[in-house]
């Protein structure tokens, strides 16, 4: 397996739900999520489904096994996910776990993949008596395992005594800005809503060089954060349309295009003229089935593929009932920090222009943190209005 290939083609999934996800759950409200929080649970049914079920998700994962995907995991948390507080670095915490009912023994070759690829810690539980309680047993672990940031991942009503497994994941993020903004500096301006409309919010400033590139009807943005003594390089990129109304129509040419993080990356610090970007907070959640369905994965929530989790007749029956994701961020003068839960190259160079370049962050616009090194994107959103949380 091409590890570099891998990442690439996981960056362009998860930059295609953010379409997805942008247009059908977030179309006028802020939005974040992490894509390796969904990814993860996709990849545990991959291995745990058969037949045209593993296909389905495997194709839509852009891999040709299980197997590849299980090795890209282990790969991700041993050099992307592991905390980098210790040495200075961005504190990262990435968990799986699994709840499933006491009377289904797992299958040992799917027990395995949870056990050693994925670290997931295996819960039995009893469905059918006390499923309000498993439930708050998985919100209490996202809790948990998000530092407090992720209070419910699971909505009321959404276990009962049919359900029989719950596969979540947790991913927690706190950076602090390589170069931090000075608060006293942070004043009020208009910031442009989607309809045009104009409100005020507290903006960030700063006099020091930045990573800008400008590109055709847009501009980027990149903030690194504070690093620590390993190679991993964690950064913070905004996407500003030129055009006040532009970012729906930015979202998709990021989507479509092949490679476009790599090839529109601000490589050189330049003077700013005008640099003005929001403080924001925003906490999101949605179900993620129907996205997945309207991308063409169906299979795993209609049933009979699941055959490869239990060693129970049953098995033919179990079908993904839905796929819960919660995420937050809070973007200030310090950092970021983030957090989500799911359950269920060559470069064109930005020119290098002597004059100041502007950076007004002052109407709609993309963000996403990624891991400079390996190219992995850990959380992706937009922000439509900085005041909504």
């Amino acid at each position: 397996m091409d590890l570099r290939q891998a990442i690439a083609d996981q960056t362009h999934v998860a930059l295609s739900l953010a379409k997805h996800v942008s247009s059908i759950e977030a179309n006028s409200t802020n939005l974040v999520f992490s894509p390796p929080s969904l990814l993860v649970i996709l990849s545990l049914i991959a291995s745990g489904s058969s037949g045209p079920t593993r296909e389905q998700v495997l194709s839509f994962l852009r891999s040709e096994s299980s197997d590849d995907l299980n090795k890209l995991s282990s790969e991700l948390v041993a050099i992307v996910f592991a905390d980098g507080s210790p040495a200075g670095g961005p504190k990262l915490s990435f968990a799986n776990g699994l709840w499933v009912d006491q009377t289904l023994p797992l299958k040992p070759t799917f027990k395995q993949v949870v056990d050693d690829v994925y670290k997931a810690a295996s819960n039995q539980v009893d469905f059918l008596n006390k499923a309000a309680e498993v439930a708050s047993e998985v919100n209490s672990w996202a809790e948990k395992e998000t530092s407090g940031l992720i209070k419910e991942v699971l909505p009321p009503g959404s276990v009962d005594n049919a359900t029989r497994l719950i596969f979540a994941n947790a991913l927690y993020f706190k950076g602090t800005w390589s170069d931090k903004f000075d608060a006293s500096q942070t004043k009020e301006d208009d910031f442009h809503l989607l309809n045009g409309s104009p409100l005020k919010v507290p903006y960030m400033t700063s006099k020091k060089k930045q990573f800008i590139g400008a590109f055709d009807g847009f501009k980027v943005l990149r903030l690194p954060y504070k690093q620590g003594e390993d190679k991993r390089s964690f950064s913070m990129y905004f996407y500003l349309p030129d055009a006040k109304d532009g970012l729906p129509a930015l979202v998709e040419k990021i989507s479509s295009q092949s490679g476009f993080l790599d090839q529109h990356h601000p490589h050189h610090r330049v003077e700013v003229g005008d640099f003005k970007l929001p403080r924001f907070k925003i906490s999101f959640g949605f179900e993620a089935s129907n996205v997945l369905k309207g991308l063409g994965v169906e299979l795993p929530f209609s049933g009979g593929g699941l055959t490869e989790m239990v060693d129970s007749p049953v098995a033919q029956n179990l079908y993904v009932s839905s796929i819960f994701h919660k995420s937050f961020i809070e973007v200030n003068e310090e950092g970021t920090e983030a957090a989500a839960a799911s359950a269920g190259v060559i470069a064109l160079r930005s020119f290098v222009i002597a004059q100041k370049l502007d950076f007004v962050a002052d109407h709609p616009f993309m963000f996403l943190i990624r891991e400079d090194m390996t190219g992995v994107v850990l959380f992706i959103g937009h922000v439509m209005n900085p005041l909504e949380s």
